[in-house]
Order: structure tokens, then C-alpha cells, then sequence
């Protein structure tokens, strides 16, 4: 397999250099030009030979080589000049091969034949539009993310694809597929007790394997991903509200689950103390009353109501 093409510094002249040979080169050959002018134009006034007084070749001769050579090396270095702005490289192609990339920014002069091909080195975003996909257990989900991106190799992102911004688009929707088909889209417990990763329990993680996911898709393109996260996360309009309810049971379940846990824990704590202090001597009867009456109290969700017992446990 070929080997890439690797970004590497390009000849470039300070421009500025390059102008003021050339505007020196064009003011002599002019001041040349004129001047001979002038004389060929007082020869013919006199009635005299022309190489009279510039020998054999002829003043005519020497005017046109001169004009040949203006035209030859002045205007086609015109074309060489360019400049180059903060955070933006030139790519060179010199008939059809890689020549470098200018990276400083500034005013200057290449090759006058070589092609140049500006891109933008600005960190950029791409949001991506709501994608329809199935998550890990099967049900449909709305996603989407940022992509914050730069280039970093100019040579790759010209020459390895036809379009790196597009590249850039269709591979990151392409991962944000695939992420979403490893994950669940919420928390569910295991046969072993313990909660599965999901995209909505792990956001930081999920981030970071958003962005190892894209940069591998998109190193032959040049470009380094400087983070992505999920920006739209939600159930399909479909089964959003069968979901809405299965969360809100599961809410209620783990509430009541913790409510329950902490009652018992207060129950045999009151136990406990009444056995180790020697309060009140109670039968197993009477404990059973006693941890009813304070179950009631601390899981009912309404205010209990006391009632005054004037009599025994037994009558």
C-alpha cells in the first residue's frame, strides 16, 4: 500500500524581496528601453544609420530582446505572490506533484507555475443533525453531538479524500451509530448485581470514547479531533412515554426499596437498645406489635394518626 503524503515546509521568498528586485529590474529595463528609444528616434532625425550607433545587431534588435526578456521573467513572477493569513496554511502542486505547504503567515513568493490551494488550521464545530437509532437493548433513540476539529496535516486533508470537510461529516455520524449500538441508552442491572455503562449514566466516558472513535476515522484525513460530546440524547417520539412511565416505576421502586431499608434499620436499632438498656422486657408478641406499629409509621406516606391504648397488649 502507497504511503500517504506527508505535510512538509514548502521554498517560499519573502515577498517583499522578490517585489523590489523585480520593480528594480523593471525600472532599468525601462529607463533602458526609453533611452534607446530616444536615441533610434534622434538617428532617424539626422538621417543616420541606426547601427551607427549600436553596432551590426541593430537598436531595434537589442529593444525587442530586451521587451522579450521584461516579459518573460517580470510578469510571469507576478503570479508567485501570495500571502498567507494567521491560522491558515497554502498547499503547493507544481504540475501535479506535492511541493510543501507555507504555514507562517505573511507576504511571499514561490514558484510562479505552482498552484496554490489555501485551507483554514481554525479549530471549527460540527453539530451533527438528530440521528434515529436503536441503542444496545434494542429501542429507539434520538441522538446527536459537537465535534469540535482542526487540521492538522494540510498534505493529508487535500490529497488523501475528495472533500475532508464533507469526510468530516459522514464519518462523524457514522460513530455516533456505532457508540450508540454498544451502549444501552440507560442503567439496568446485571444478573450479578451490577449496573451496565450506559449513555446517559456515563457522560464523561461516553465523551471520551465518542472522540477515540472519531479520531481513527478521521487520522487519514489530517485532522485531529479536540473533543466531542453528545449534545441530544432522548428516547424515540414513539416509546418516549411508555419509557417516562418504566423510569418513573423504577423511581418509585427505588425509593420505596430505600425507605423500607431505612425502617427496618431504625426498628432493630430501637430493639436493640431497649434489649441492651433494659428498659422494657418484651415477649415476642409484643415486639411483633411494636414493629408493626413503627413500619407503619415510618413507610406510610401519610401523617399516622396516634391512638391512646388505655388498656393491656392482651385484654
Amino acid at each position: 500500500m502507497k504511503a500517504a503524503i506527508k505535510e512538509f515546509p514548502a521554498f517560499r521568498i519573502n515577498g517583499f524581496v522578490v517585489l523590489g528586485v523585480l520593480s528594480a529590474i523593471a525600472l532599468v529595463g525601462g529607463w533602458y528601453i526609453w533611452h534607446s528609444v530616444n536615441n533610434l528616434q534622434a538617428i532617424l532625425a539626422r538621417g543616420l544609420k541606426i547601427t551607427d550607433l549600436l553596432g551590426e545587431e541593430g537598436a531595434a534588435q537589442a529593444i525587442a530582446w530586451l521587451l522579450a526578456t521584461l516579459l518573460v521573467i517580470v510578469i510571469p513572477s507576478l503570479s508567485g505572490f501570495f500571502s498567507v493569513e494567521p491560522n491558515q496554511a497554502v498547499v503547493l502542486v507544481l504540475f501535479g506533484k506535492y511541493m510543501g505547504t507555507v504555514r507562517e503567515a505573511g507576504f511571499w513568493w514561490t514558484n510562479p507555475f505552482a498552484s496554490k490551494r489555501k485551507l483554514s488550521l481554525r479549530v471549527r464545530n460540527f453539530n451533527s443533525k438528530i440521528i434515529k437509532v436503536n441503542d444496545a437493548e434494542g429501542s429507539p433513540i434520538e441522538i446527536a453531538a459537537v465535534v469540535v476539529w482542526q487540521v492538522v496535516d494540510s498534505a493529508k486533508s487535500q490529497f488523501a479524500v475528495d472533500d475532508y470537510q464533507e469526510f468530516v461529516a459522514i464519518q462523524s455520524e457514522t460513530a455516533i451509530r456505532a457508540l450508540a449500538i454498544r451502549y444501552p441508552y440507560d442503567t439496568s442491572n446485571a444478573p450479578d448485581g451490577k449496573e451496565t455503562p450506559s449513555l446517559r449514566g456515563i457522560p464523561d466516558e461516553i465523551a471520551q470514547a465518542l472522540q477515540r472513535e472519531l479520531q481513527a476515522r478521521l487520522q487519514v484525513t489530517g485532522v485531529e479531533v479536540l473533543e466531542a460530546r453528545l449534545s441530544h440524547l432522548a428516547y424515540a417520539p414513539e416509546i418516549a412515554q411508555m419509557m417516562l412511565r418504566r423510569q418513573q416505576a423504577k423511581a418509585l421502586i427505588e425509593a420505596r426499596r430505600q425507605i423500607v431499608e431505612g425502617a427496618v434499620g431504625i426498628v432493630n436499632e430501637a430493639l436493640n437498645r431497649l434489649s441492651h438498656e433494659q428498659t422494657l422486657e418484651l415477649d415476642d408478641e409484643r415486639k411483633a406489635s411494636m414493629i408493626n406499629n413503627l413500619l407503619v409509621v415510618l413507610t406510610s406516606e401519610q401523617t399516622a394518626q396516634p391512638v391512646i391504648n388505655t388498656g393491656t397488649l392482651y385484654s
